[in-house]
């Protein structure tokens, strides 16, 4: 919960949210046109649910034994498709496959900064939607180990910096640590403009 909240306030209402949300965002169309660095295009969805008075996102830790980014957090998403419409559709493609969302249970409310990938190259369109809470998750065991629901005030205090090391390079960046989670790379810088755009 921000500091600009009381849990003695009513819960969020979700039409409220939706209009704020979309307001502080990028419209999802402009973030497609614009370039990012990058041999790939994929997209992600960041999906937004409203538990109570709190707004919270859904991460994803991926499987220890993955050939990449092995065991880190992330938002669902994957590479484009040569029969994805849009960078839009690829972010709702990949989270029905990796966590169970429906498409149609999506209400797109905006999107974020693109961000590159160094380590895999990737450009990494992220879009941001409204979902129910207490959704009955479906991960695919191929790829995702645990679905993560977090408030988002959480990852806002949890925010620090650390010294990280890849590949054997040390190096320092922002992090998001909430309990045993610790979130970095990509996902960081896209969960920060997150952040500072929110309003709660």
């Amino acid at each position: 919960m921000s500091a600009s909240r009381s849990r003695a306030e009513a819960p969020l209402a979700r039409e409220a949210v939706a209009a704020a949300l979309s307001a502080a965002l990028l419209r999802p169309a402009d973030a497609a046109a614009l370039e990012v660095h990058g041999r790939d295009d994929s997209a992600v969805l960041v999906a937004l649910f409203i538990r109570g008075d709190e707004l919270h996102v859904v991460l994803t830790r991926r499987r220890d034994d993955l050939r990449r980014h092995a065991g880190e957090i992330s938002f669902p998403g994957g590479r484009r498709d040569d029969g994805d419409a849009d960078l839009c559709v690829t972010a709702l493609r990949e989270a029905h496959e990796e966590v169970g969302i429906p498409p149609g249970a999506v209400e797109l409310v905006g999107a974020l900064q693109p961000t590159p990938t160094i380590a895999t190259n990737y450009a990494i369109y992220p879009f941001v939607g409204l979902i129910e809470p207490d959704f009955a998750w479906e991960r695919s065991e191929r790829e995702v180990a645990e679905v993560l629901e977090l408030p988002l005030a959480d990852l806002r205090a949890g925010r620090t910096r650390r010294r990280m090391l890849r590949r054997g390079v040390p190096f320092r960046t922002d992090v998001y640590v909430v309990g045993e989670t610790l979130i970095w790379g990509a996902t960081a810088r896209m969960l920060g403009d997150l952040l500072d755009r929110t309003p709660f």
